[in-house]
């Protein structure tokens, strides 16, 4: 894994982690009540999110915490320890805004450049400045460098890592400047945009859940939020989440965030899907919000041998185009080999280090499981034998 400069290895340790609901009755999945100045305490994966628990999971999952080193920084707590954390200015000076500085490149070829895409990032910026450089995507002064060539993030942004602002900062630069050079670089809509949003616009106003009464600041929290993150928010960024879509299809490619079929209940196309969502956001309610971060919290709908592909099939069948490809759930936990702190997991996080292929040949799994020491990854689709 990559880190900052000057700084020394980023640690991670094994989470277990999936969504988690803070609740006001008792908290059935070892999550603890408090949301003040203690960071959380995290538990076993929720079903009703999951579809079941994960694979190589037991449940309940022991019951893990951060516990506050005395050098912690004000304001970031960390999901995992040591992760470096990266500066900027105070908010409305230098590096709170979004600065476009492009310098034209030699006139595009005629026709669409090559397609990539990225998978959860959350927070992790200086990894996904390495792997786009790597891929020629931007130059070492982090501007785009790939003149008409087409990149797609898959969502999740923030949250868990240091710096999700820093990161949605990047991709919006990058959309403009790819734009001027022919090209272009566009996102989809995440859960974490859905949490982020819904944390900012309702704050503690308490919501309807499956496991009682919950708030999505107290979910955010829960869900690796920083509250550098917060503090940094403005009201571009929250446009800038809101408008993103849910689906595209590229080039015979369905580009979704998560693995269900929950977006077969917004629509039977993926204009349709795309604008009800964009609805259901704009009239900003709390149990609307909620309701669309629950199910696009869900996962593993791929991933059953006998039930996989056909779930494939069906969005395939209504929105077209022959592969899914997604992120959301961490490769890791696609293939039940979840890496433990000391390292000595047979096959751990650190063993991925591209796409999952699966759901006979029918999805492609992109979060490489970047919050859990495995691999940010971009590729250029299609995909090579």
């Amino acid at each position: 894994m990559t880190q900052g400069a000057g700084q020394g290895p980023a640690m991670r340790t094994e989470t277990l982690r999936d969504f988690r609901v803070p609740v006001t009755e008792p908290a059935p999945y070892g999550v603890s009540e408090g949301f003040g100045s203690e960071p959380p305490v995290y538990g076993s994966y929720p079903a009703y999110y999951n579809g079941g628990t994960a694979p190589g999971i037991t449940a309940p999952v022991p019951v893990m915490s951060h516990e506050p080193e005395p050098d912690d920084p004000e304001g970031y707590t960390p999901t995992q320890r040591d992760l470096p954390v990266i500066g900027r200015g105070a908010v409305g000076g230098p590096g709170d805004t979004v600065q476009i500085h492009y310098v034209p490149q030699e006139t595009a070829p005629d026709g669409p450049g090559p397609l990539y895409v990225v998978g959860d990032v959350h927070g992790y910026l200086d990894e996904l400045v390495t792997e786009l450089g790597a891929q020629g995507l931007i130059d070492t002064e982090r501007r785009w460098s790939a003149g008409n060539a087409r990149l797609w993030f898959l969502g999740d942004f923030t949250d868990r890592g240091p710096d999700g602002i820093g990161v949605i900062d990047l991709v919006m630069r990058l959309s403009a400047e790819a734009a001027a050079a022919g090209g272009y670089c566009k996102a989809l809509m995440g859960n974490h945009e859905l949490l982020l949003i819904g944390a900012k616009r309702f704050g503690d106003t308490p919501v309807a859940s499956g496991a009682g009464t919950a708030t999505f600041q107290a979910a955010w929290l829960l869900n690796g939020g920083q509250r550098t993150d917060m503090e940094r928010l403005q009201d571009v960024h929250l446009q800038w989440m809101s408008r993103l879509d849910a689906a595209v299809l590229e080039e015979d490619h369905l580009l979704l965030h998560s693995d269900t079929t929950a977006y077969l209940d917004y629509g039977d196309s993926i204009e349709d899907v795309n604008d009800t969502i964009h609805e259901l956001l704009n009239r900003n309610d709390a149990d609307i919000t909620w309701d669309l971060f629950r199910k696009f919290t869900k996962r593993f709908a791929f991933r059953d041998e006998d039930t996989g592909p056909q779930a494939v099939r069906e969005l395939l069948g209504t929105y077209g185009g022959s592969r899914v490809v997604h992120g959301h759930s961490p490769i890791p936990y696609l293939l039940g080999e979840v890496g433990t702190e000391d390292g000595d997991s047979a096959r751990g996080p650190e063993a991925v280090d591209g796409p999952h292929v699966y759901a006979e040949g029918l999805a492609i799994a992109m979060d490489g499981g970047v919050t859990m020491a495995g691999k940010l990854l971009v590729v250029q689709l299609p995909l090579g034998n």
